[in-house]
């Protein structure tokens, strides 16, 4: 499966279970990733992305002490966060509408269901390299920009700062 692109990505793989953390280094390995930095929960893995080369993070959703929406929360807002911008992929077996809200709302990039297949990994990570979300940061919230497409014929009012530049006069 080499010969994806993924081969420059440095990535950060967040699981507190070690066989998790084995079979996505394999996965990403087989995708020609061959740096891997591994964290066994999310307070680990704040200093681990300490390193600027981090390019993509990959965490599990339920860790202790630290979950990976809190994770994700921490690196989104917290003022000395080495990199806010870091895209995240939330993986995880409870896929539950209101968890998926949770995970967007803390502001992960794409979101993966257990169990999950590596077409499924790949493409996620495929949709994080080649078509990168803009960032927005309003009350509430900071992270990628939640819409996944812009919809031509939306009526209502304009809300980002960007949208004046698409308005025609």
């Amino acid at each position: 499966m080499s010969g994806t692109g993924f081969e420059k990505l440095s990535v950060l793989v967040v699981d507190d279970n070690p066989h998790m953390r084995s079979l996505l280094r394999a996965l990403l390995n087989c995708a020609g990733v061959t740096q891997v930095c591994e964290a066994a929960d999310g307070t680990a893995a704040i200093t681990a992305l300490a390193d600027p080369t981090i390019d993509l993070v990959l965490t599990d959703m339920a860790m202790n002490p630290m979950d990976g929406v809190e994770f994700t929360r921490r690196v989104r807002n917290e003022r000395d966060s080495p990199n806010p911008f870091v895209p995240v992929i939330m993986i995880t077996g409870h896929a539950e509408r209101a968890r998926v809200e949770e995970a967007r709302d803390a502001g992960v990039t794409e979101f993966l269901a257990k169990p999950l297949t590596s077409q499924n990994l790949y493409a996620r990570i495929a949709e994080v390299v080649e078509r990168p979300r803009v960032f927005v940061r309003c009350d509430g919230y900071f992270g990628p920009d939640r819409r996944r497409r812009r919809a031509d014929d939306y009526a209502g009012p304009w809300r980002r700062k960007d949208d004046f530049e698409k308005v025609e006069l």
